[in-house]
């Protein structure tokens, strides 16, 4: 006899609440709901972050013990989902640079510490042996703590891969749907209310980063506090040089591991972040500073022989990490409240850990409903990636092609993004101009947008059946406003509703 599914409730759809959303698809005994307040997945902490899966040398295990276990999890779990999803990523290593005997000493003692976490491979490498790993590094380095396991990921692709697999194994999605209020009687979880209507749920999993802590207001627990950091960052066309291969570090400080160098999955040059704590009034603040961005452009000269030409610059944009009170990771439930179980405070290295934190969670929730869990039989742990025209041969070209004549319609020239692969990832769920630069890179190289947005928006309006004028940059509030304006004239009724508009 089949069992009553649990529903469960998933606050957040960055790359902490995907990867539980699909964690938990793997269950008959689940029916879980993903609930989003953006317009689409992935648009919180997790879009404006460097997109390094860390080796895990960082945290200290007696001071940050969730930290230094589920970042080395973490890290090996990547490389099976990464294959599985067809998620794009460099498993490049990373260098750790010291300038000075005192920090020659502070690597010793990250290689001391990586080792008790479990870090493979880690050593300290001399000058001449940075040089052959990365050319580019700065002659200036004495030293340098080397990873081998580090890599590189598209932490935008990694969370839609996430959610595309989630809701192809039985995940519903709510999108711009925020979370007023958690309904409780007799200490357990009755559902969310939301701007959409209330959502039944006997659990809720709080994996909604910087306003974690607000989330978990909502059912009484209040022992903690997320503080924003912002970090600023400096983004090179494709086309600049000199490039890095490695990802390059300073020594980190105990505030931060620093400005890094790296070279995106894309092969972007990167460089950034910046770490400013901010007040917690100032969660949504992610705008750029000269002062953040000439510290982030001086920390990564230091690094590098030679940064590329500040012409080559294409973009700047500044993201928030979600500090916690303590430091720690929170993953827990809590005696307080039967059904609420937090996944909180994912500070770096949260998008390293998000696999193992997805997993401690599931482990947590079945200890909890004391029941073993029953794996479904139909359960996919595979999904493709769209088809990027631009990384294809010729001949792969033509082929598709003279299938479909949309793949030889340039959208964006930049990133040779095509027609029809807008289209694709209409299908796939975008529904604004951000939706279509995060699926396919229309949007994101030398001139951001001012050639190819109409008309992507233009397919946006076609495909969506949706007037020219409503489709927006990133929802509601964002509508770009471009249109025909001699619709304003036609028919009386017509005229009305955009007068009223």
């Amino acid at each position: 006899m089949r069992r009553e599914p649990i529903r469960v409730a998933i606050i957040g759809a960055g790359i902490i609440g995907a990867s539980i959303s699909r964690v938990l698809s793997m269950f008959e005994d689940f029916e879980v709901i993903l609930v989003e307040k953006e317009a689409d997945v992935g648009w919180g902490v997790s879009k404006a972050n460097t997109g390094i899966i860390h080796a895990g040398y960082d945290d200290e295990p007696e001071l940050y013990p969730l930290r230094a276990k589920l970042c080395v999890r973490g890290n090996e779990i990547w490389r099976k989902w990464a294959d599985e999803l067809d998620i794009p990523v460099r498993w490049c290593g990373s260098l750790a640079l010291a300038f000075n005997e005192d920090e020659v000493n502070i690597l010793k003692t990250l290689l001391s510490r990586g080792l008790r976490n479990g870090v493979s491979g880690l050593k300290i490498v001399e000058a001449e042996d940075i040089k052959a790993l990365e050319p580019n590094a700065s002659r200036d380095a004495v030293a340098a703590l080397w990873a081998p396991t580090a890599g590189q990921i598209s932490p935008w692709d990694a969370v839609i891969a996430l959610v595309e697999n989630s809701v192809a194994n039985g995940v519903k999605l709510y999108l711009s749907t925020e979370v007023k209020g958690i309904r409780i009687k007799d200490g357990k979880i009755l559902g969310l209310e939301t701007n959409r209507g209330f959502l039944r749920a006997d659990w809720v999993i709080n994996a909604s980063g910087i306003y974690a802590d607000k989330i978990a207001e909502m059912v009484g627990i209040r022992g903690y506090r997320i503080r924003p950091r912002k970090g600023e960052y400096i983004i090179f066309d494709k086309e600049a040089e000199p490039k890095v291969t490695r990802v390059l570090f300073p020594t980190p400080t105990p505030i931060s591991k620093g400005v890094v160098v790296t070279t995106t999955v894309d092969g972007n040059l990167m460089i950034g972040p910046s770490a400013e704590d901010l007040n917690e009034d100032l969660r949504e603040e992610r705008s750029n500073t000269k002062s953040g961005l000439d510290y982030v452009w001086a920390s990564a000269s230091k690094l590098v022989d030679r940064l590329p030409s500040k012409s080559m610059i294409i973009r700047f944009f500044a993201g928030l990490r979600p500090e916690p009170t303590g430091g720690d990771f929170i993953v827990r439930g809590y005696d307080e409240v039967y059904g609420f179980i937090d996944a909180a405070g994912m500070r770096s290295p949260g998008l390293t850990a998000a696999p193992a934190v997805a997993h401690m969670v599931s482990e947590i929730l079945r200890s909890l409903i004391d029941r073993e869990l029953k794996r479904k039989d139909s359960w996919n742990p595979y999904r493709k990636r769209m088809i990027r025209f631009s990384e294809l041969t010729h001949s792969e070209r033509s082929a598709l092609i003279s299938k479909d004549p949309r793949y030889g319609r340039i959208v964006c020239v930049d990133e040779m993004v095509t027609e029809m692969e807008v289209i694709e990832a209409i299908k796939r769920g975008a529904t604004t101009i951000d939706g279509i630069k995060f699926r396919t890179r229309a949007c994101m190289g030398k001139c951001q947008g001012s050639s190819c947005m109409h008309k992507i928006a233009l397919i946006l309006s076609r495909e969506l059946g949706i007037p020219l004028w409503r489709v927006s940059v990133k929802g509601p509030g964002t509508e770009i406003g471009i249109g025909d304006i001699k619709v304003l004239f036609e028919e009386g009724d017509q005229c009305g509703r955009c007068r009223e508009t």
